[in-house]
């Protein structure tokens, strides 16, 4: 997929930047931790895949030193104007529609990709190809079909209408090509492409200030499609966002699923 096909969550828009903060604050704790227990070291080569922001390949790149590589690839790079530079080096790349850039990487990582690729398949694939013999891999997706509310306490209009709003946002996801349910077939599809010591697990944010900030800058990412699609009106989403701003809502994301193995 590339941004003229209607990518719902442009790097582009003005709200992106909130939400690559926002999914900081929530799930680089949990990225880190899995890529530790790999053993990431100095030296290590690492591949970034539709990396979208700064943290995880600012934090590899720390990790792996002055004689390590991180490479960061995405369909649009213009978050990394400025982080270019040794180790990292930044490219363009379709992971779901071109060979892999490269081959004998210590580490392949992809966080909330692969569920937006159509070609889902072929970019499996071409992450395990350009692992070593031995090296690792960790895909994490979000399972939003798995816990599809934004409020999983409705207990109130309040929550109703973030719910139906979440609905709607689903919605448009699932027309442009997103698999809802794919987080929980992660662990299958990692064996059956032959990994090895397959492991996986889910995080799942229940309320916190950053659940807030991704929900407001989401919504306000996808305000006009959401109007435009009949999902909402103008309205409904200032009273949302309105809610939102209170912090009185306690607001929950989908599940990310985790998954790992080595490539034989």
């Amino acid at each position: 997929m590339t941004p003229s096909d209607g990518y719902l969550l442009d790097n582009q828009q003005a709200e992106a930047g909130r939400r690559f903060d926002a999914l900081s604050a929530l799930f680089d704790p949990t990225t880190f931790r899995h890529i530790e227990d790999l053993g990431i070291g100095s030296g290590w080569r690492c591949w970034e895949v539709g990396a979208g922001g700064t943290s995880v390949v600012s934090w590899l790149a720390r990790k792996v030193g002055p004689t390590g590589k991180v490479l960061a690839t995405d369909i649009d790079t213009s978050w990394a104007a400025s982080g270019a530079r040794p180790p990292i080096e930044i490219r363009t790349h379709d992971v779901g529609a071109e060979e892999p850039p490269g081959q004998g990487f210590d580490l392949v990582h992809a966080r909330l990709v692969l569920v937006h690729v159509p070609d889902r398949e072929r970019a499996l694939r071409s992450m395990i190809k350009a692992l070593r013999p031995g090296g690792r891999l960790l895909i994490e997706d979000a399972d939003p079909a798995l816990q599809p509310l934004i409020c999983p306490d409705e207990h109130g209009p309040e929550q109703q209408l973030a719910n139906r709003l979440r609905q709607g946002f689903r919605t448009l996801l699932a027309e442009r090509g997103a698999d809802l349910s794919y987080g929980r077939r992660l662990p299958r599809l990692l064996r059956d492409a032959g990994l090895r010591r397959v492991e996986a697990d889910a995080y799942f944010p229940l309320t916190s200030p950053a659940c807030a900030a991704l929900e407001a800058a989401t919504v306000r990412q996808i305000r006009d499609r959401l109007v435009a699609a009949g999902l909402a009106t103008d309205e409904e989403i200032d009273r949302h966002l309105s809610h939102v701003a209170s912090g009185s809502m306690d607001l929950a994301t989908a599940p990310l699923i985790s998954a790992w193995g080595r490539k034989a």
